[in-house]
């Protein structure tokens, strides 16, 4: 088997970067420096023409974006449960996953980088203030998810630690990278730190030298 996940620190690659570590298997992770602009390079624009992460490769396969990559591997390694089995809660899953990368994911994105989106610096800074209050509302939504999930499960998706509950984790430090206070929503913080200690999830938090929280009160 070779496998090879490219990813960049901090990134949405963090979720397939956990759910490789969490399958056991033998894989290579190879980062990709994105404040130094190799996403842009003709050596990664070869493998990738985006010039996005993450991409996993298997066996010679590339294969991008994040759903596909976790559907991929959810099918490729069943016993480790990345997703339910069950049609209903497989597909709720599956729909947690896409709002979280079709609405959350992009609305962090209006704030952190306003200049994809416009080159004009004062509609830049209404992008980014209007984004952040935006995200804000969706990290109470995020929040809310995880209340519903109260003590019925372990994890968000059920008896195993998944996707969801990486994602979640992600957007949530994206948050503090925003400038909101990720402890204010107590429910979803406390998710997040049980996240953050699984065993699988700290080595890649360790292999990709991230902080949890970086919100820096004004």
């Amino acid at each position: 088997m070779s496998l090879k996940l490219y990813f960049a620190p901090g990134a949405c690659s963090f979720v397939p970067h956990c759910l490789l570590q969490l399958s056991g298997v033998d894989y290579e992770p190879q980062m990709v420096k994105l404040h130094k602009g190799e996403q842009n390079g003709d050596e990664y624009k070869a493998i990738n023409p985006r010039g996005q992460v993450p991409v996993l490769v298997d066996d010679g396969h590339v294969i991008t974006q994040i759903l596909a990559i976790i559907l991929y591997l959810d099918q490729k390694f069943p016993d480790a449960h990345f997703l339910p089995s069950e049609a209903l809660p497989r597909a709720k899953a599956i729909e947690t996953l896409a709002w979280m990368n079709n609405t959350v994911h992009p609305t962090f994105t209006h704030v952190f980088m306003p200049q994809k989106f416009c080159d004009q610096a004062d509609v830049q800074a209404a992008l980014k203030t209007f984004n952040t209050q935006t995200y804000a509302n969706l990290l109470s939504e995020l929040d809310d998810l995880v209340q519903r999930k109260g003590q019925h499960a372990a994890w968000l998706t059920g008896a195993h630690i998944g996707p969801v509950d990486i994602y979640a984790l992600t957007l949530t430090r994206w948050g503090s990278i925003a400038g909101i206070d990720p402890t204010t929503y107590k429910t979803l913080w406390s998710h997040v730190q049980q996240v953050a200690a699984h065993s699988a999830v700290a080595a890649v938090i360790e292999r990709e030298r991230l902080q949890l929280n970086l919100f820096k009160p004004t």
